[in-house]
Parts: structure tokens; sequence; C-alpha cells
């Protein structure tokens, strides 16, 4: 997220971030300020240094134009503000008043400036680089439940709650049909048929079982008719990521399955949903337990249509509640595929 806000100082142009930080641009082998008015580099190409005897030490030649080399006072808020970036990304227990009391500011004063510059409170900055740290694992090949730890978050709850109720799309997004939306989605084989996932610059926004790769791409266009969906990009680590961590488990090498997630939904069925997630690996709640546990007997329809409406198959297992009876309906992947599931689960339980 830091790297995010350096870059959109450049795109800005911001002369407050001068002396703050150098940029690098890997195809030109040189060197500006943030003020540079040279012709904007692509994202990729940039790197970022904290000062210029860095950039020069990384072989990269100082800008004729901008002269980065030169003394510059930068803004000392910006500097400040930065400070602080740095003193959090440095410790994930670090506090909010740690951080300024080792800036010798008072809490209010950072937590104001800090908003100023960065857009976002040092709070929600400190939450974004958890996640960052939590998605960094599992495109390193950490499984899910490792990646969860290493990240620093102490309970699967905690991470679902940053995922899916902290970052998802807003309702008029979603009512829009996804404009503005930038969707990439695969499709590949799985012990269930066809499986595809997709997922937008936040998270996982789809999981759907099917039997032909034109039904699921079909469906996931008529769900965002004004998205820009691209088919299986290359070099999209997090999805192939998450595509991994679903695999596995499927096959029942895996028995959590927490990704960050990009939905929206109404505050009963985040409620559901995140009920579901509580449900033991290998056991089954049905529809009137689920309704009970959140307070009312008399909902039961409400949280079947919940469980309906779950776009995300087995991230949210929908699988895991069945009828009073022990009757394995109401799946929107099939039953038969909904019996697989639980069968594989309570086999890899015991």
């Amino acid at each position: 997220m830091e790297s995010d806000v350096l870059w959109q100082a450049i795109r800005r142009r911001d002369p407050r971030f001068n002396g703050a930080f150098v940029f690098g641009v890997r195809t030109t082998g040189i060197f500006c300020k943030p003020s540079c008015t040279a012709k904007a580099a692509r994202r990729e190409n940039v790197v970022f240094f904290d000062e210029a005897g860095a950039a020069i030490d990384a072989g990269f030649r100082a800008c004729l134009r901008c002269k980065p080399a030169s003394s510059s006072d930068g803004d000392p808020q910006v500097e400040t503000v930065i400070n602080a970036c740095r003193l959090l990304n440095s410790s994930e227990e670090m506090s909010i008043e740690a951080v300024a009391a080792e800036l010798g500011l008072s809490t209010s004063h950072l937590q104001r400036t800090f908003k100023e510059i960065m857009g976002v409170s040092p709070k929600r900055y400190a939450e974004a680089k958890k996640m960052e740290r939590f998605k960094d694992e599992l495109r390193s090949g950490s499984d899910v439940t490792t990646a969860m730890y290493e990240a620093g978050y102490g309970s699967s709850r905690g991470l679902y709650e940053k995922a899916a109720g902290g970052i998802g799309m807003t309702p008029a997004t979603y009512k829009k049909g996804g404009k503005g939306m930038r969707i990439c989605f695969v499709v590949t084989d799985c012990e269930l048929g066809k499986l595809l996932v997709a997922r937008t610059s936040r998270g996982v926004c789809s999981v759907t079982l099917g039997d032909s790769y034109d039904a699921l791409a079909a469906g996931l266009g008529k769900e965002f008719p004004q998205a820009e969906i691209v088919q299986d990009p290359n070099g999209d680590a997090e999805l192939s990521a998450a595509v991994r961590a679903i695999l596995e488990y499927m096959s029942g090498r895996q028995r959590r399955l927490i990704l960050p997630l990009d939905l929206q939904a109404t505050a009963f069925q985040l409620q559901v949903w995140e009920f579901l997630q509580k449900i033991p690996y290998g056991e089954t709640r049905s529809y009137t337990e689920v309704a009970e546990a959140l307070g009312d007997r008399k909902k039961v329809r409400a949280v079947a249509r919940a469980c309906a409406s779950n776009r995300i198959a087995m991230v949210i297992p929908c699988h895991r509640v069945v009828a009073s009876t022990g009757e394995l309906s109401g799946y929107r992947w099939g039953v038969s595929r909904k019996k697989t599931l639980l069968e594989r689960e309570k086999g890899q339980r015991g």
C-alpha cells in the first residue's frame, strides 16, 4: 500500500514528495524526483528508493531534467507519514500510539496527518499491509493456514472478517453489473467437473462449478455484464494462488479455505456466511440450526436464500447446510457435488 501511494505521487508529479523518495525506471536506467515532468513510466518498470544515493548504488543515473541528486527539502508532513508507514511495516504488533510516540507526535496529530496524506487512517493502512502479507505468502506457495499466521492473523475469523467484510465491492457497483471493474478468470478441470475462479483487484468474486467452460463463462458474464472480463490472464499470481488453494481443498489436502474476497452482500447474508465458516470440517448443520444460532428460528427461509445466493463455492461452505431430515437439497451447483464434498470431508475427518 505504501508503494501505491508513492506511485500516485509520481502520477500527480506531486512536489510535496520531493526529498521523501526517488524512483528509478528499469527500462532507461534513470532515477527521478516524484515531481519530474519527463514522460511517465509504466508502473511495472518503476522501483522506489529512500534517497538518491541508494538509486546510484543500484546502478541508476540521475535525470538531467529534474536533477534528483541535488539537495531537496521534502514536506515535513510527508516525511513524517512515510516514516510512520515504515514503522508500521517493520512490526506487525506496533500500535498507532507507539508509532506516534516514536515520531514525537500526539496520536491525534499523527492520525489526522496520516489520513490527509495517505487517504486512509493508520489503522486501515496497517490492516491493508497485513492483507498484503497474506497475499504475498500465498503467492510464494504457502498453504492458506501458514499464510494466515505468517501474516499476523490470530484466527481464520479475523482474516475472514477483514477479507470479506472490509473490502467488498459496494452495492452500487454490483447493481451496475460490475461497471468499472476488471475481472480476471480461469476455468480448469477438477474432480467435480469444471471449476471457474474469478477475482478483482481486491479478491475472489466468484467460484463456480459446472460441466462446461461455455456455461461457466456465460454465467460470469451474466452476473457482471458491465465489467471488463479477462480470460486466463498471464502472470496473475493471486488468481493462480486462489485456484491452487481451492484444488488442494477439494482433494482433501487442505481443511481450511480462506481467501481474500470481493463480495457484495446484505448484513444478514454476511452473518449467515460467517456462521458457515465456523461449521467444522466434515460436519453439517440444518437450516433451522443456523437460524436458531443467529437468534431467530423463523428465519429458516432467509437462511436458505442466503445459502442459495452464495457465489463462492466451498470458500463459503454452504454445502455443509442440509435439511432437518438430513436430505441433501438446495445446492446451487448440484446435489451430487454437494454429496461428494461432504463424503470426502467426513472421510478425511475420520
